[in-house]
């Protein structure tokens, strides 16, 4: 079994995404399912790039994922997620999501990083130019 991660504090950034996993999400152990933490992922990393696109946006990849800690029943999970990379259609982001858990003596540990690509897409959902800034 690995060593605990060590104690650590939230960015100083507001999250794109705050959410508490409840138990329809966890499997057998009280684990929260890796693909329901890909998707709060996916979406908190789609609201930076909605905005800079000033649109829809579609994700085309997902350049890199890693667990670093489970995520459990009851834990208030931030997603944090900034812009790393823009193209001429598409917007790269950095997703990182920290747990804080145990209500009476709180700790956070950072549980999973990401990087994805979305493409900002037109209302007939091909690949679109970003707008200027």
């Amino acid at each position: 079994m690995t060593a605990p991660a060590p104690a650590m504090t939230l960015p100083d950034m507001e999250p794109a995404l705050r959410v508490v996993p409840m138990p329809a999400d966890a499997n057998q152990h009280g684990d929260i399912f890796g693909g329901w933490v890909m998707s709060q992922v996916d979406i908190a990393g789609s609201i930076p790039a909605s905005r800079r696109a000033r649109g829809r946006v579609a994700t085309v990849a997902v350049n890199s994922f890693v667990f670093r800690e489970p995520v459990l029943i009851g834990d208030v999970v931030s997603f944090y997620a900034h812009i790393t990379r823009e193209g001429r259609t598409s917007i790269t982001v950095a997703v990182e999501v920290y747990a804080q858990r145990n209500p009476t003596d709180v700790i956070c540990v950072k549980v999973t990083e990401a990087n994805l690509t979305y493409v900002a897409v037109a209302p007939d959902r091909r690949p679109r130019v970003l707008p200027t800034e």
